[in-house]
């Protein structure tokens, strides 16, 4: 049963230095907590979300039916990620679309929205305003970090830029950087967004418009690559709409993954914002923490003193285990303590959203072993 939850924002006056060498100031970051912060605030768990997702991790808002947070199946009262146990943080990124100051909110420099001209921002300075807004309600060490896909590669980059301050560090579905393929899958996604005609160099808002077709083919483009071969093929196969084939012109959908791509990039279009789109895929581009270390993930680790719980899916091409792994021997490279699980699901990188409960179950025992060390057990 889903409890009901308050959206809640933080205003930074800032400025926020970026790695990109430009700022930010007069930014909010929108936020959610959920459980209670323990007397000696030792229990809070940070969770980071991965690229369509938000702030609203868990829960429900009130009168609004069908509202539950994106990983509600994970988080709350005796799940997993025990809300009477932990206090748990959802925090929307900077540049997002869902509350925190993003491209669609005006510069009070101009007058105008930020548009195209909104920095870019990188996994490292959303962590670093994450830290600030912990800053602000009093958590100095995290219990956990925790994040799926884009959200886990966030977690990974906590205990790098803040060894002090996170205990622990789970991390599912993720990878050290994006390899060339999926950057490619990006970079189409991408041109199909600014080569909308409805675009306009990213100052639609300006312009009255949306640029909904290039967010459609985007949103089909990275849809068919959170689904594995398998699911795709059971769930749809090359089922007709219709029993009779060639009823339809060449333009018309014919069969069921057609239509369910179709209706998925239609939905994504009504409330997605395209220049968000391109900030948050960028940010996967670039995340890379081994560069700095002529490309040594065991050296960018080196400073870690985090304990770490990987897990990811065997169907997940798109963020595969070999990945994982990679992190894994990274860590034990350094000696760091670290737990690893690669579970058999049929689900593809959608997996680490949904109830399989070998994956739900390791979960709930990781944090059972992290409550008991903060009390809260």
């Amino acid at each position: 049963m889903s409890f009901v939850v308050q959206p809640q924002a933080m205003h930074f006056d800032g400025p926020l230095a970026l790695r990109s060498g430009a700022s930010i100031s007069g930014y909010t970051l929108a936020y959610e907590t959920y459980g209670a912060l323990n007397a000696a605030r030792s229990n809070a768990v940070l969770v980071c979300h991965a690229l369509n997702a938000s702030h609203h991790v868990a829960g429900v808002y009130e009168g609004q039916p069908g509202s539950e947070g994106w990983w509600d199946n994970m988080v709350g009262p005796g799940k997993p990620l025990d809300t009477d146990r932990f206090f748990v943080i959802g925090i929307n990124n900077l540049g997002s679309c869902f509350g925190s100051t993003g491209p669609a909110d005006i510069d009070p420099a101009t007058g105008r929205s930020r548009g195209a001209d909104f920095p870019v921002v990188t996994v490292e300075d959303w962590v670093e305003a994450q830290a600030l807004l912990l800053d602000r309600l009093g958590i100095t060490r995290l219990a956990a970090v925790m994040g799926g896909s884009l959200g886990g590669m966030q977690a990974l980059s906590w205990p790098i830029q803040y060894p002090d301050r996170v205990a622990h560090a789970v991390v599912i579905a993720s990878a050290p950087n994006l390899n060339a393929e999926n950057i490619a899958f990006n970079e189409v996604a991408r041109r199909a967004i600014v080569t909308d005609p409805d675009f306009h160099g990213g100052h639609f808002y300006e312009h009255g418009t949306v640029p909904k077709r290039g967010l459609r083919i985007a949103r089909m483009i990275g849809h068919i690559t959170y689904l594995s071969d398998d699911v795709m093929n059971t769930r749809f196969g090359r089922e007709l709409r219709d029993a009779v084939a060639y009823k339809y012109t060449t333009q018309d959908v014919e069969f069921q993954i057609e239509s369910y791509l179709r209706y998925q990039g239609d939905k994504f279009s009504e409330y997605f914002d395209a220049n968000t789109y391109l900030l948050i895929t960028r940010a996967l581009d670039y995340f890379d923490p081994a560069a700095a270390y002529g490309g040594r993930l065991a050296d960018a680790l080196a400073g870690c003193q985090t304990r770490f719980l990987l897990a990811s899916f065997t169907t997940d091409w798109r963020f595969a285990p070999a990945r994982s792994r990679e992190i894994v021997r990274a860590l034990l490279d350094n000696r760091l303590d670290v737990s690893y699980a690669e579970i058999d699901a049929p689900h593809g990188h959608d997996a680490f959203l949904l109830d399989d409960p070998r994956y739900l179950n390791l979960v709930r025992a990781y944090f059972g072993r992290v409550a008991a060390e903060v009390g809260a057990a």
